[in-house]
């Protein structure tokens, strides 16, 4: 059952913490922002089997004792930041080319 919570909170948080830092799509005229959040919901779906898989991942290494809270933590929020910047960077790749 953690597993599972831990899957869904990487998800969440892999989602809003662009969201909430700094809207992807508020750069863009009103008239795009609707297709920009389409393409940002798009690229949230596919990278979750990846997002999912880390998370799977890193609490089986939670569990056996590899990693400690902290670095649970740390290593959460690398991911987080790491993977939303490369889907910032597809979706204004994406928006540029429509």
């Amino acid at each position: 059952m953690n597993m599972l919570i831990a899957v869904e909170l990487m998800l969440a948080l892999s989602g809003s913490v662009a969201l909430a830092a700094d809207p992807p799509c508020d750069k863009y005229p009103p008239a795009r922002q609707t297709r920009c959040m389409e393409i940002w919901k798009e690229l949230n779906k596919e990278d979750g089997p990846s997002i999912a898989a880390f998370g799977l991942a890193q609490q089986k290494r939670r569990d056996e004792g590899k990693i400690n809270a902290e670095q649970h933590l740390a290593e959460n929020m690398a991911f987080i930041k790491q993977s939303t910047e490369k889907r910032l960077t597809r979706l204004h790749t994406r928006m540029g080319k429509e």
